[in-house]
């Protein structure tokens, strides 16, 4: 399939894990940043990172930035998702601000719902919402970007330091050009369309949480089309491009050594799902799987280049597995950089 005439961005995603290896969850964050800093010298356009409470991986991704952009000077740092049924969204706000200064102007937020299946168990730990999970979520959103975008909150009831009484709450400190940086990562259609609609970015990944018997592919690249329709229709192409990026799991092997490596990872993910994506297991909600891309790099290539959602999109983010060594997923980030992305319209930044 032809690609758009255009520079392709390159990104990847890691979850930042913690293995309990030597020097346990603080050599697992000093792996983290290094592997941002070897992307970085690469060429790479952006690193992501997953966002997992409760689990062995990156659970506070600002202070994590806010580090990684004192050790980088070009990349961009960005969020594969924050869910925020769970967030304080004025906190979040004040955070990612300050993060954005610090780093420059790099950061690019990403934000979804959150998972309601897991809502019965977080719930006990942040609350339940007579909103609803999805209702409150979206609730959280708005203030959200209200409060980056500079706009007051609320109005000081008595004088309170500096401000007077009847005066505007406003989020400190303002970063400048953060509110044309909000990402929605949507898994249907229907989540596309409404992240087009209230002007967000779009960011699809290795999960797509409906089911139409059609290839994964074939139905990111629908969702893509229809978010781009929904973000003109409402209105939003006058201030800005729509930008959209996926998420692929690409596992180049040079060698035998290369495969042994990522064997484990690739084997316990294809025993989990059909050939096609569907999982073996019960799962609470319609779900399909993308497939891994690995095996040599000119068959990756060739598999990109088939890839139907490929050119609808802006970027593709390399997708790291939540096993492995920083030095595994160097060597990965490498060979991509250098026998893969080129052939699809990447150049180094």
């Amino acid at each position: 399939m032809p690609l758009p005439d255009r520079r392709l961005d390159l990104g990847f995603l890691t979850f930042v894990p913690d293995h309990g290896g030597p020097g346990g969850p603080a050599a697992a964050l000093r792996d983290g940043l290094r592997l941002v800093q070897h992307a970085e010298g690469l060429g790479y356009d952006s690193a992501w990172v997953r966002v997992r409470h409760h689990e062995p991986f990156l659970s506070s991704p600002m202070t994590f930035f806010a580090a990684a952009s004192q050790v980088t000077d070009r990349i961009h740092l960005g969020t594969g998702v924050i869910p925020m049924r769970y967030e304080d969204p004025v906190r979040l706000a004040e955070d990612a601000a300050t993060v954005d200064l610090l780093s420059g102007g790099r950061l690019e937020l990403g934000l979804s719902n959150g998972i309601p299946p897991l809502a019965a168990s977080l719930d006990v730990i942040h609350g339940a919402s007579p909103r609803g999970f999805a209702g409150e979520a979206q609730h959280r959103l708005e203030v959200l970007r209200a409060a980056i975008a500079g706009q007051p909150l609320a109005r000081a009831a008595a004088q309170y330091m500096d401000v007077p009484a009847g005066g505007e709450l406003v989020v400190t400190p303002h970063a400048a050009g953060l509110s044309d940086r909000l990402w929605y990562g949507a898994g249907s259609e229907r989540t596309a369309v409404r992240a087009g609609e209230q002007g967000f970015d779009l960011q699809v990944s290795t999960l797509n949480t409906e089911e139409t018997g059609e290839a994964f592919d074939v139905v990111q690249a629908r969702q893509i089309r229809s978010y781009r329709k929904a973000f003109a229709g409402a209105g939003h192409e006058g201030r800005r491009r729509a930008r959209a990026s996926i998420g692929r799991i690409v596992l180049p092997f040079l060698d035998a050594r290369d495969e042994q490596v990522h064997h484990d990872f690739v084997e316990g993910y294809r025993a989990g799902m059909t050939d096609d994506g569907r999982p073996t297991g019960d799962s609470p909600f319609p779900v399909r799987y993308s497939p891994i891309l690995s095996g040599d790099p000119d068959s990756i290539v060739e598999r990109l280049l088939a890839d139907a959602a490929l050119p609808e999109t802006d970027g593709l983010v390399i997708v790291l597995p939540a096993e492995g060594d920083v030095t595994a997923h160097e060597r990965v980030l490498t060979i991509v950089a250098e026998r893969v992305a080129p052939h699809l319209g990447w150049t180094a930044a």
